[in-house]
């Protein structure tokens, strides 16, 4: 066993560097594998989703550094700004390149709504920037827009990925999110979330499920 779990416990520390600020929680029996995990655009790494999702993903045996993006370092509130989302594409790959120092297996990126289109977008540009992307709430397009999907560099996407998606989600209907990922060359599933807003509440307590479905798709 790695000799950075020296706990006998789940446990949860600060943890910052390389440019990243985050939330490393430690599995109480490792795998050696990782998960990173960011916010969408009106939150931060404490965000509900996120901090039931890390310890979920932790109590089966992932290393989970839940991690605010640049803009939110930056200030503590308000949206980024689309000038500067090269800059959060780079935070994605500072932190994951902070978990590879630390679990030595795969790695899983993934992120919420904003963060999970920002990681999806650094995976594009970055080849083998992770083993499997996990995107929850991905937004297809604003709200009352569906002609302006975000979907351009779906193309170049290479990595395998798996949406967690509500039927409620006014960023775009599962059944939408289906059809453009189509346009993705790499291995696709999308776990639909009954009765589920853009802040995937009712996800809570479906990180067993989750990561089975990543798993068949690696």
């Amino acid at each position: 066993m790695s000799s950075y779990y020296p706990q006998a416990e789940r446990v949860e520390e600060p943890f910052q560097s390389g440019g990243v600020r985050g939330v490393l929680v430690h599995p109480e029996q490792p795998r050696g594998e990782g998960v990173v995990l960011t916010h969408g655009a009106g939150s931060n790494r404490d965000a509900p989703l996120l901090v039931s999702l890390a310890r979920e993903f932790a109590d089966s045996g992932y290393l989970v550094l839940r991690y605010d993006l640049p803009f939110r370092q930056a200030r503590p509130k308000g949206s980024p700004f689309p000038a500067a989302s090269a800059a959060d594409r780079e935070g994605v790959r500072a932190a994951v390149a902070e978990l590879r120092r630390l679990a030595h297996g795969r790695i899983i990126a993934g992120g919420h709504s904003y963060g999970g289109r920002q990681t999806a977008m650094a995976a594009a540009e970055t080849s083998g920037l992770a083993d499997a992307l996990l995107l929850f709430s991905y937004p297809l397009y604003p709200p009352g827009r569906p002609e302006k999907k975000r979907t351009d560099y779906f193309p170049a996407w290479k990595l395998p990925a798996l949406f967690v998606h509500g039927t409620n989600d006014p960023f775009g209907s599962p059944e939408e999110l289906r059809e453009a990922i189509a346009a993705i060359p790499a291995r696709t599933d999308v776990l639909v979330v009954e009765g589920a807003a853009h802040d995937l509440k009712r996800a809570a307590g479906l990180a067993v499920g989750i990561l089975e479905r990543l798993n068949a798709l690696m």
